[in-house]
This record gives C-alpha cells, sequence and structure tokens, in this order.
C-alpha cells in the first residue's frame, strides 16, 4: 500500500497480488483441469468416475465463488463502517445549512468523500448534492487535497 505522503486517486488501490492474481488464476486453472476429467471420465470412465467428475467440477466451481465471496463480504462490512464514519465527519464539519442533506448521500458517494480532507469536504459535498454526482469515480477525480485511507482491506 502506498504510503500516506503518495496516496493519491492514481494510487489508491490495493493489490495484494497472491490473492487478485495468482489464486483466481490456479482456481481456474483447476476448474479447467477438471472439465479436462469429466471428458474422459466421461468419455472412457465407469459409472463411478462419472460421479467423481461431477463432484470435482462442483468443488471446483465451489472454490471460485468462496474466492469471490472471500473478498466481498469484509468489504461490505467495511462499506457499513465507512457509511457511519462518514456521517459522524460531515455531522461535524459541514455547515448547518448542509447537514440536513447527510441522509440524501449514498453509500458509494460517502465511500468516496472519505479521501477528500476536511478543509475540501463542505464544498465537495456540496457539489456531489446539487450536482447529483452518483460515480464514485468520478467523485474521488474531483478530489484535489487527497486524504489517505491505508486501512481499507
Amino acid at each position: 500500500m502506498p504510503d500516506q505522503a503518495t496516496q493519491s486517486y492514481a494510487t489508491h488501490r490495493r493489490y495484494v497480488p497472491l490473492y487478485h492474481f495468482v489464486a483466481p488464476a490456479i482456481l481456474l486453472l483447476n476448474l479447467l483441469w477438471t472439465f479436462v476429467g469429466i471428458y474422459h471420465f466421461w468419455r472412457f470412465g465407469g459409472r463411478f468416475d462419472r460421479l467423481n467428475s461431477v463432484v470435482q467440477v462442483l468443488v471446483a466451481c465451489a472454490l471460485i465463488i468462496l474466492w469471490f465471496y472471500l473478498r466481498n463480504f469484509p468489504l461490505a462490512v467495511q462499506d457499513r463502517l465507512i457509511r457511519h464514519e462518514m456521517r459522524v465527519r460531515l455531522g461535524e464539519l459541514l455547515p448547518a445549512d448542509q447537514r440536513a442533506r447527510i441522509p440524501e448521500l449514498s453509500v458509494g458517494q460517502l465511500i468516496a468523500l472519505r479521501f477528500a480532507s476536511d478543509e475540501e469536504l463542505p464544498a465537495l459535498t456540496r457539489k456531489v448534492l446539487d450536482e447529483n454526482i452518483a460515480s464514485r469515480e468520478a467523485i474521488k477525480r474531483l478530489i484535489r487535497d487527497w486524504k489517505p485511507d491505508d486501512q481499507r482491506a
């Protein structure tokens, strides 16, 4: 993860090479290999071999599903925490006229706004609400004074 001094829109994403690149490649290779096995077993094998090959394909598919959800479940919890943290932060930083509009912000907008510095946050929040900017990427691109988030899972 980039250090706080260098984190920006361009460098804020976190990739764990073994998780994001190596593990899915191995899981997909396993799935393909089980399809090769099922072809051979169905063509040349007996009834047990056919059943075994179907079970292997199902296990390979289950492993891919598990890999996907092992990432998504913690991110969903983290997004809930960010939503709460940002509502508290906005309640402290926004002028009184804007505080009433905090519930109008979507989870995606709150997640994107977390990167804005305290000084930039009120004006950027007003812009996001007034112009109905919904895209996380669009909001992040508007941030000029980046506040790093090095705790993201």
